[in-house]
């Protein structure tokens, strides 16, 4: 679908919601692992009765507000109702801990905190699992502002340093939301999975996404693979995301019923938000009969980079080319272009690109003299536009001087059969400075894997011997973050000096 200016709204996540809500009021938003449904009139009806509610109890129009919820209807219709109040929201993952919770709400000060009856509830009303309500037209007329405010603090990960207050605008993720719809080839018969917290920057992207389109979201409020994929089977599922964890999971639930296809309507298994095994990419055509359609971006710039459906195999296997409004280059550490195919700094700017970090501090140094962010990865771009990542500045080992991406060591130790999981570090060497260390989880548990395996596999690609690891640790699993992302630091501390 293809909006001009005479059609779409403004930026405002509420002048989506009822643009939406105006045009296909009986148009199904959501259902979730319950069976519940949600359409665009009743949400845009219910979002102003909530906010009317949270008027209410105190919460003062314009404010921040942090909130904490699982990925449910209530939490999308407290986002909406929070942007018909033009409230600044900080949403947080559940999954954080006190230390992580206190440091976000001590940096951002909001007036209130919303949270769950299972969370830690703040200063502000208990929602008990239900949203307060009232009428409606006890609210200030909405008007959508004429600029393009300051609506969002999104914190990053945190995997390897302190997490960042990302501030974004309804515009910047309205950006991201236009990004994903040439490369899924979005219409409104499709239903998308979400089952990633809400409360990341990818949930009102792809919130904004369905109210452009029209289509539905799939929800589930945490990935049990046990609950999700019946879930996203049952509902008919076409795009399905979020990131390898996840493909994995559709993949060995598809080898366990082989005789029945759990997801007849899938079109493509789409995401990004961690690197991904190259093997995947068989395993998804071999055993799904579809192909992975994925996608690189940050927390500062979401969904930058894309690939498309009905993209050739080769093209598939790259991190995507940028989406509409996006230009991406490749720095080399100063201010010129590295020529097409060599690796350096990735660099963006684009209609998602956030407008610093809370802590002004933070901002020094972190766009070029062009203006692009610079984004910390180290990547490659070809002559047709075509991104690799090849790994992150910080995430190099660094042996005896010698610069070792973790990433190019873990592309290759992933196609290892009897290797399901694998992050490479690197760890304290008095002699070497850093050795290479490999975490592995076995494809069999118990499996006795040993260093020489992998040794064998790096020189069989021809892997020089400094990129070797030289040590391996055996684990069930590796600690991940809800969007998937490996907890390098984690690790770090877990095996240093082990």
């Amino acid at each position: 679908m293809e909006l001009t200016s005479s059609t779409a709204p403004a930026p405002a996540l509420w002048s989506w919601v009822e643009w939406r809500a105006d045009r296909t009021p009986t148009g199904l938003l959501a259902l979730d692992e319950h069976d519940r449904r949600l359409d665009f009139g009743t949400f845009r009806d219910e979002g102003e009765r909530v906010a009317a509610g949270l008027l209410a109890s105190g919460i003062e129009p314009g404010s921040r507000v942090a909130w904490a919820g699982p990925t449910r209807f209530e939490s999308l219709l407290l986002s909406v109702a929070l942007a018909r109040l033009g409230c600044e929201q900080v949403p947080l993952l559940p999954s954080y801990g006190p230390r992580e919770r206190e440091f976000m709400l001590e940096e951002s000060r909001p007036a209130n905190l919303l949270a769950w009856e299972d969370d830690e509830a703040g200063d502000g009303p208990d929602l008990h699992g239900r949203l307060p309500t009232n009428d409606p037209s006890l609210l200030p007329p909405f008007e959508a502002p004429s600029d393009d405010p300051l609506r969002w603090i999104f914190y990053t990960s945190g995997t390897t340093s302190e997490p960042k207050g990302a501030l974004h605008s309804d515009g910047t993720l309205l950006g991201a939301a236009v990004g994903l719809e040439v490369p899924h080839a979005f219409s409104p018969d499709d239903r998308v999975s979400l089952l990633f917290p809400f409360a990341h920057i990818g949930g009102p992207s792809l919130l904004l996404s369905a109210l452009r389109i029209g289509h539905a979201l799939i929800l589930a409020e945490r990935f049990d693979p046990a609950l999700a994929i019946p879930t996203l089977s049952r509902h008919g599922v076409t795009l399905a995301g979020s990131g390898p964890a996840f493909w994995q999971a559709f993949i060995a639930a598809q080898r366990a019923e082989p005789t029945r296809p759990l997801f007849p309507k899938l079109r493509a298994l789409i995401g990004g938000g961690a690197a991904k095994p190259a093997h995947l990419h068989d395993e998804a055509r071999e055993v799904l009969r579809v192909p992975i359609v994925s996608g690189y971006g940050s927390t500062e710039c979401p969904g930058l980079a894309y690939n498309h459906v009905g993209d050739s195999e080769a093209v598939l296997a790259t991190d995507g080319r940028a989406v509409e409004g996006v230009e991406i280059r490749i720095g080399d550490g100063l201010s010129e272009d590295r020529p097409a195919g060599q690796e350096g700094e990735i660099r963006v700017r684009g209609p998602m690109l956030f407008r610093g970090y809370l802590d002004a501090e933070a901002n020094d140094g972190l766009f070029d003299a062009q203006g692009f962010f610079r984004t910390g990865d180290l990547g490659r771009l070809d002559a047709a536009g075509q991104l690799r990542v090849t790994g992150r500045l910080k995430d190099v080992i660094i042996r005896k001087g010698e610069n070792i991406s973790a990433k190019e060591i873990e592309d290759v130790l992933g196609r290892i059969d009897a290797i399901a999981d694998v992050s490479v570090i690197g760890l304290p060497d008095p002699e070497r400075g850093e050795r290479c260390c490999a975490i592995v989880v076995p494809a069999e548990p118990g499996a006795a894997l040993q260093l020489s395996d992998l040794i064998a596999a790096c020189n069989e690609a021809g892997l020089m011997r400094q990129k070797h690891p030289e040590q391996l640790e055996l684990v069930e699993q590796l600690p991940r973050n809800d969007t998937g992302k490996v907890l390098k630091a984690e690790l770090r501390a877990r095996f240093t000096n082990a």
